[in-house]
């Protein structure tokens, strides 16, 4: 099971009491993986003190994929920007999984949802910064920005490839803030909350939680889609459609 550990600091992540029926209803493993930025989840010591101060581990068996290397170099012959996503190694023992996100903003994303789950979440440390860097983990905050957006939906093409039809997706639309749930120090919820979403189709999903919140009459609604739009977020969900993972139909 999939999850967003929240960063030290944040205030909008989703907590374990709130995830806990679903969780204890599938009967998982809740599952991480480092940050490639400093913070409290950048090593194996401090992520797994984080998972017992937020109670992760009080609640549920919790995995931190990659809290031992090597990384798993997967393959993606289909990429259009990287052909390799570098995972935590214990993704391989692991035969589905439950991907459970936060939709809300994100400082470069524009948006976080179920795609970023299957790319930046899933992939290690290293793995984040070769996405963000499209294949340059040097160039981790200077890439070209829209490669970025593209290498995140080849890494989660990866990951639905390796699960093929194993994956279910749960996206919850509350504690909506222009900042993703990684951020220290983030903006309070700027809209209010919309309710959740299930889907067997990331793009999809990820395109119905974008639709929701343009269809919003909320005030806030256009601080958050401003912030989708100047980061160009959209252009996530259209690269993963068109390498055939979802429809945003």
């Amino acid at each position: 099971i999939k999850v967003h550990s929240g960063e030290e600091g944040n205030q909008n992540f989703l907590r374990p009491l709130f995830w806990k029926p679903v969780v204890e209803f599938v009967g998982g493993t809740v599952t991480e993986c480092n940050t490639a930025y400093k913070g409290a989840r950048n090593t194996t010591e401090k992520h797994l003190q984080l998972f017992q101060k937020h109670g992760w581990s009080e609640h549920f068996a919790v995995d931190l994929l990659d809290a031992e290397g090597p990384d798993w170099e997967m393959e993606i012959p289909h990429g259009k920007k990287i052909q390799k996503n570098f995972v935590g190694k214990d993704l391989a023992n692991y035969d589905s999984t439950l991907v459970l996100s936060h939709f809300k903003g994100h400082p470069m994303g524009g948006f976080g949802g179920a795609l970023k789950q299957l790319s930046i979440g899933f992939a290690s440390s290293f793995g984040k910064a070769y996405i963000h860097g499209a294949g340059v983990p040097e160039e981790i905050w200077t890439a070209d920005h829209d490669s970025f957006l593209r290498s995140m939906a080849d890494a989660a093409s990866s990951i639905v490839d390796y699960f093929d039809g194993r994956i279910v997706y749960i996206s919850v639309m509350a504690n909506m803030s222009v900042d993703c749930d990684c951020c220290a120090v983030a903006e309070d919820p700027c809209i209010a909350d919309i309710g959740v979403l299930a889907s067997l189709d990331p793009v999809a999903l990820d395109r119905a939680c974008l639709d929701l919140v343009y269809a919003s009459q909320d005030k806030g609604r256009d601080h958050l889609i401003e912030r989708i739009e100047s980061r160009n977020g959209a252009l996530t969900v259209d690269a993963a459609e068109a390498l055939g993972i979802g429809s945003t139909d």
